[in-house]
């Protein structure tokens, strides 16, 4: 264990020796939220680094951790596709069971895409405090005829979603015909793709994007303790 400007951060592995990254906020955390990848991109990656900064800076401690495919492409370097849901669900299962025997109070589930989604098949389950999901394909790519959104209707745990105006994988018009529990809203992020991204034209950078959305999740999850 490092100490790093926000504090500590654990880089090592869960019991079943894969890989996980604690970050911890410089003061007393409020909650808890543990935090999953996409389908293509690690838990370290850019955008996940930026989430988990930000909401360190602001008081909330972050737990990423990757699924078994992509901490297997770790080892070996070759890109693969992510594991049957079943196995990806069970291994969200193992994590939330070991971060709650580390940790007091309040822990919320989410991800970014995939990491999000699969959170959201089980936040009823597990019982979280709160379910985040940054950029949650509605749709997979090209396929918004088959939208993925039907336990979205009956979800019961306060949820976030975070979105761009222009996501690929659900747009704020295709969001708009769905019928989403009232237990969740959405903040929407103005001319955003799918990694929250904007067009120049907006005026908005990337950065200033992620900072709102790590505001906007802080304030979520503080308003839930």
């Amino acid at each position: 264990m490092s100490k790093g400007p926000l504090g500590f951060i654990d880089a090592g592995q869960c019991e079943e020796g894969l890989p996980w990254l604690w970050d911890e906020p410089s003061q007393a955390a409020s909650g808890t939220l543990i935090l999953a990848h996409g389908a293509g991109a690690p838990m370290d990656s850019p955008f996940m680094q930026a989430m988990a900064q930000g909401l360190a800076a602001r008081g909330v401690r972050v737990v990423r951790f990757e699924f078994a495919y992509m901490a297997q492409r770790r080892v070996d370097g070759r890109k693969r596709p992510p594991n049957a849901q079943a196995q990806l669900l069970q291994q969200w299962r193992d994590v939330y069971a070991q971060v709650r025997q580390r940790v007091a109070g309040s822990v919320a589930i989410g991800g970014k895409s995939m990491g999000g989604r699969m959170a959201s098949l089980l936040a009823d389950e597990l019982g979280a405090s709160a379910l985040i999901c940054l950029g949650y394909p509605f749709y997979a790519a090209g396929k918004p005829e088959k939208p993925r959104v039907a336990h979205l209707a009956d979800l019961h745990t306060p949820t976030l979603i975070v979105q761009g105006e222009r996501d690929a994988l659900g747009n704020r018009q295709a969001v708009a015909g769905y019928e989403l529990s009232p237990a969740i809203t959405v903040h929407w992020l103005q001319a955003a793709d799918h990694d929250l991204k904007p067009l120049k034209a907006s005026g908005f950078s990337h950065e200033q994007h992620l900072d709102a959305a790590a505001q906007c999740i802080a304030d979520h999850l503080r308003a839930l303790t």
